[in-house]
This record gives structure tokens, C-alpha cells and sequence, in this order.
């Protein structure tokens, strides 16, 4: 069958086992550092599944063989509360750019280019709900391999690949190395 990614919305049990557990108190991140990082760890879950309940949902699924294999979370700038306010990460214009914040791949299936399946999956999601354009903010590698805590933000070469830009610096970081703003004009009616 190969690999298919999907939105999360009706998706909830997929995306916890992806990101971690959801015992009160569990350590995953559930990508709340970017939505709203004033929600308490053991209410992560909770907010998450709400997010899972309604369209466009809070990002994208990657499933290989049926069996679900990592996650890109993917939605309007303004619902990423820190995006928002960030004092690292400009705004280029006032368009309402939908972001790719963070990727998460089970080691299972880590090594596999799944990251670019995933972010595929993100822009075609994007797409299909209406973005003008989407953006990124990976890390510079200058050809070096990236630890996965700090790869989280994805790779500028990632971005590359799927046909993103560099639009502009940051002076955001991510384990010590740089991050750009990397943008993808959509088509209209895309």
C-alpha cells in the first residue's frame, strides 16, 4: 500500500500514539509550544482532542501500510498563539500564512523520507482549506546531519525540496543553528 498522509480531524487516537501518551502528566510535547503554551501539560491531551474534532484540524498524519508512522502539525498562523507573538519569527505580510511548525516520525519509520511525505501532505492540506501560502521555519544545516530534538522544525533542505523559497531570516534558532522563514505560494483556486 505505501504511504498516505491524512488530516488528523476524527484522528485523535492516531496522532497520541505518534506524539505520546495520554496519561496525565506525560512529557509528550503535544505540539503546544506553538498553539498555546499556557495550557497545562496534563490538559495537553484534552485541547488536542477537541482540535481533532473540528475541520481543519491541528495538522497531518502519515500512515505506511496502514499503520500510522509520524505528524506534521499544519494550520493558519493565527490559531499558533507563540507564532503570534514571536519576537524571533517575523511577519512578512499581512496574509494569514498557514504554518508548518513541527514533524514528529516514530523510529520505526524514521530514515525513510517520510518528512517529505508528510510535508507534502501539509501543503496539500493547506490547499485544500483555502491557504494563499504556506510557510516553514527549519533549521540551517550547512550540510550537517540535525539531532531530532532540534530537526523538529524540519530542514531548510526539506523546504527546499518541496518547492519552498527562502523568504527571509530569522533570528529564531533551534539547537544552536539559524532558522529562515521558508515559503510556498499556492495557486489560486488550488
Amino acid at each position: 500500500m505505501g504511504t498516505v498522509v491524512r488530516p488528523a480531524v476524527g484522528r485523535f487516537e492516531d496522532l497520541a500514539t505518534v506524539v505520546g501518551t495520554r496519561r496525565p502528566g506525560a512529557g509528550a510535547c503535544w505540539c503546544m509550544s506553538y498553539r498555546d503554551s499556557r495550557v497545562r501539560n496534563q490538559d495537553r491531551p484534552g485541547y488536542m482532542a477537541r482540535e481533532c474534532e473540528v475541520e481543519p484540524g491541528p495538522g497531518v498524519l502519515a500512515y505506511v501500510d496502514d499503520e500510522v508512522a509520524g505528524w506534521c502539525s499544519i494550520a493558519p498562523r493565527s490559531t499558533y498563539r507563540r507564532l503570534m507573538n514571536s519576537r524571533t519569527i517575523p511577519f512578512l505580510d499581512d496574509r494569514d500564512a498557514w504554518s508548518a511548525v513541527c514533524f514528529v516520525v516514530r523510529a520505526p519509520f524514521r530514515r525513510r523520507g517520510l518528512m517529505h511525505d508528510l510535508l507534502a501532505g501539509a501543503v496539500e492540506h493547506a490547499a485544500a482549506h483555502g491557504a494563499e501560502v504556506v510557510e516553514g521555519y527549519p533549521v540551517e544545516t550547512g550540510g550537517t546531519r540535525v539531532d531530532v530534538v532540534s530537526g523538529y522544525v524540519g530542514t531548510v533542505e526539506l523546504f527546499e525540496a518541496a518547492g519552498f523559497h527562502r523568504a527571509g531570516p530569522t533570528t529564531a534558532h533551534s539547537g544552536h543553528r539559524e532558522r529562515w522563514i521558508m515559503r510556498k505560494e499556492l495557486a489560486p483556486g488550488r
